[in-house]
């Protein structure tokens, strides 16, 4: 395992490509109603970021099986975790939720990060699901700092999502990123505390619980990218970049854009 502390000058880079992230899940979210495509959301997106001097990161990013993922963003409604790719024929309706997952590369540097929205009006057990899972990320972030281990970041997550009967997806998990999108370590959201790699200043994680209202268990789709829930249920995923320094984690990524 190779794991790049960064330096403050490389995490400046990371916080203006984070910043990017933050400002495209804004203008992404003013796009959210039903009757919309997640083909148009990724179209906004694609603009957007471009138009900030950016590439979209997600773009043409390989998976185990050779397929490049063909979006700016990914989009996934519903019971669909992540990876959901932008359709012409996913039209939102009133009462769904999607999660937004939106990479970009700017000046050398990855910047990440997730938002799970509403369409209009969800029923309460869905918005509750939604209110666990992005207090569960903060109780990630509150552990990520110098001298605990990735391990704590994982039980954070785990017990507060477990203590309301939510399912913690095992099969999928947060990362390293900084030059990569994807480095080294891996960052599960689930685990024992004071276990796995001891946190060290300037690591820059992607920290991004993936919880489902029933199950926990999940299928890859035949397109080899969308992956769901097994027994159909909605899942919420929330994700921020940010950096281990002692005493606090520095979050990179924005969640202000979007609610606002």
């Amino acid at each position: 395992m190779k794991i790049f502390l960064k330096t403050e000058d490389e995490i400046e880079l990371m916080r203006k490509a984070n910043r990017l992230v933050g400002k495209t899940l804004g203008e992404v979210s003013r796009h959210i109603k039903p009757g919309v495509s997640t083909l148009q959301l990724d179209t906004v997106a694609e603009e957007f970021i471009r138009d900030n001097g950016a590439l979209p990161a997600f773009k043409n990013f390989p998976n185990p099986f050779g397929r490049p993922f063909p979006a700016s963003i990914c989009t996934s409604v519903n019971d669909v975790v992540v990876h959901g790719i932008p359709d012409s024929n996913v039209l939102l309706e009133e009462g769904d939720v999607i999660s937004v997952d939106c990479g970009v590369l700017l000046d050398g540097y990855n910047g990440d990060s997730c938002y799970t929205f509403c369409v209009g009006e969800v029923k309460p057990e869905v918005k509750a699901l939604l209110d666990v899972t992005k207090k569960s990320l903060y109780r990630g972030i509150e552990n990520a700092i110098a001298g605990k281990h990735i391990g704590d970041i994982s039980w954070a997550v785990q017990s507060f999502c477990e203590a309301s009967g939510y399912g913690i997806v095992k099969g999928l998990t947060g990362h390293g990123i900084g030059k990569q999108m994807h480095e080294d370590p891996p960052v599960p959201n689930y685990g024992k505390a004071g276990t796995g790699i001891l946190l060290k200043e300037g690591m820059c994680i992607a920290i991004e619980p993936m919880i489902t209202l029933g199950e926990s268990l999940i299928r890859l789709m035949p397109d080899r990218w969308s992956i769901r829930t097994r027994d159909g249920n909605i899942a919420a995923h929330f994700e921020h970049t940010v950096v281990v320094r002692k005493g606090k984690a520095e979050i990179l990524s924005s969640f202000d854009e979007v609610e606002q």
